[in-house]
C-alpha cells in the first residue's frame, strides 16, 4: 500500500512547504523555493513514489523555463534524502559531516530487504512492516551529495538570499538548518519536530545528541527572528511551538539524566520516561528508547550500537506499550 497526498503550504515570495498526509515514521516534510533565475529543494521525500508527487506539485509552481537545480539536505537520514534520485542532474548540499551518518545507514535497496523479507512474527519485522512497508525502495540507488560545505553557506537564487549552517551533532551527526531572512521563515530538519500540545505530532528522535545540542539549536533558530519554523516532521510552527518544543526536550534530558545518575539502563529509563506518560498526545512514544539510549552514550561515552539492535529494541517496547494499552488483545496486529 502507496501512500499518496500531501498538502502544499504557500509561505509567501516564492516559498512553499510540502507536508505529508499523515505522521509518522519516514513521513518528512520537504520545502521549494523559487525564482525566476532558478528553483531548489530543502529536503526530499523518502522514497520515488512520494518524490514524484512532491516534483509534480513543485513542478506546477516553476516558471517557464526555470528547473530545479538544487537540493539541500538538512541530514542524511534517508527520509530527508533518497527521494533526491528523481532530480539526477540536481546539485546536492550537505555538511561534510553528514558523511558519517550516510555511512550509518542501510542502502536504499538494503532497506527494503529488511523491511520486505523479514519475519513478520517478531517484534521487529511486525514493527518494520507496519511503518516503513508503505514505501518502495526495490529499484532505489543510493544517492550521494555533490558539494560538501563545513560553517557556513550562503547561497542566492535570484532575489532570495538562503543561508546554510552546519550545526553541531544534534539529531544527526551532520544537521543543517536552511534560514530564508526574505521569507522569515526556517527549514529546521529534525533538529525540530511538532510536538506541541497546539500542533501534535510524534515523539522526536535523536541518533547522536546530546540533547544540549539539539537544544542550542533550537535556541539558534530562534536566534534568527524568524516567525515561521518548518520542522523536521509535523506541523508549521511558530516561535512559541519552538519554545514548547524546547520545554519537550528540557523534560527528556532532566529524565535521562537523572536515571542515568541512578543506574538504571537506558532501555528501562526509556520504558519509565514512557510509562511517566507526559506527553500523551504524541505518537510513537517508543522512539524514546534512541533519544534517551544517544543521551546515555553522550553521559557515558559508549559507543553506538547497529541500526538493526537499536530498532530491535524500539520494537519490543512499541509491542509492550501497545500490549499495555490494549490488554484484553483488541488492537489490530
Amino acid at each position: 500500500m502507496s501512500i499518496t497526498g500531501g498538502e502544499v503550504v504557500d509561505l509567501g515570495r516564492g516559498l512553499y512547504a510540502w507536508l505529508p498526509p499523515k505522521r509518522g515514521w519516514g513521513l518528512a516534510n520537504c520545502g521549494l523555493l523559487v525564482s525566476p533565475r532558478g528553483a531548489l529543494w530543502i529536503d526530499t521525500p523518502y522514497d520515488t513514489a512520494l518524490a514524484g508527487q512532491f516534483l509534480a506539485e513543485s513542478t506546477e509552481r516553476l516558471p517557464e523555463g526555470v528547473s530545479i537545480d538544487r537540493v539541500i539536505v538538512t541530514h542524511a537520514n534517508g527520509d530527508h534524502f533518497w527521494g533526491a534520485g528523481v532530480l539526477p542532474d540536481a546539485e546536492i548540499i550537505a555538511t561534510r559531516e553528514a558523511r558519517e551518518h550516510i555511512h550509518y545507514e542501510p542502502t536504499p535497496k538494503q532497506q527494503h530487504a529488511l523491511v520486505t523479507g523479514g519475519d513478520r512474527e517478531s517484534a521487529l519485522g511486525a514493527y518494520l512492516a507496519r511503518h516503513f512497508g508503505p514505501f518502495d525502495w526495490s529499484s532505489t540507488e543510493p544517492v550521494h551529495p555533490t558539494t560538501y560545505f563545513t560553517g557556513e553557506l550562503e547561497l542566492t537564487l535570484g532575489e532570495y538570499p538562503v543561508r546554510i549552517s552546519a550545526l553541531p551533532s544534534a539529531h544527526t551527526t551532520g544537521d543543517l538548518m536552511v534560514h530564508l531572512p526574505a521569507q522569515g521563515a526556517v527549514f529546521s530538519g529534525d533538529v525540530i519536530f511538532s510536538s506541541s500540545s497546539a500542533q501534535p505530532g510524534d515523539h522526536p528522535v535523536h541518533w547522536a545528541g546530546p540533547l544540549d545540542n539539539v537544544i542550542a539549536a533550537c535556541e539558534r533558530i530562534l536566534d534568527t527572528g524568524a516567525g515561521t519554523i518548518v520542522p523536521g516532521h509535523g506541523p508549521v510552527l511558530d516561535r512559541a511551538g519552538v519554545r514548547e518544543h524546547v520545554v519537550y526536550l528540557e523534560y527528556v534530558r532532566e529524565r535521562a539524566h537523572a536515571f542515568h545518575s541512578a543506574g538504571i539502563p537506558a532501555l528501562e529509563a526509556a520504558r519509565r520516561v514512557i510509562g511517566e506518560g507526559r506527553y500523551p498526545e504524541l505518537g510513537l512514544p517508543e522512539r524514546l528508547v534512541v533519544t534517551i539510549g544517544s543521551e546515555y552514550r553522550q553521559l557515558d561515552g559508549s559507543e553506538l550500537p547497529g541500526v538493526l539492535q537499536v530498532m530491535t529494541d524500539v520494537a519490543v517496547v512499541a509491542r509492550e506499550v501497545e500490549e499495555s494499552s490494549d490488554p484484553v488483545g483488541a488492537t489490530e496486529r
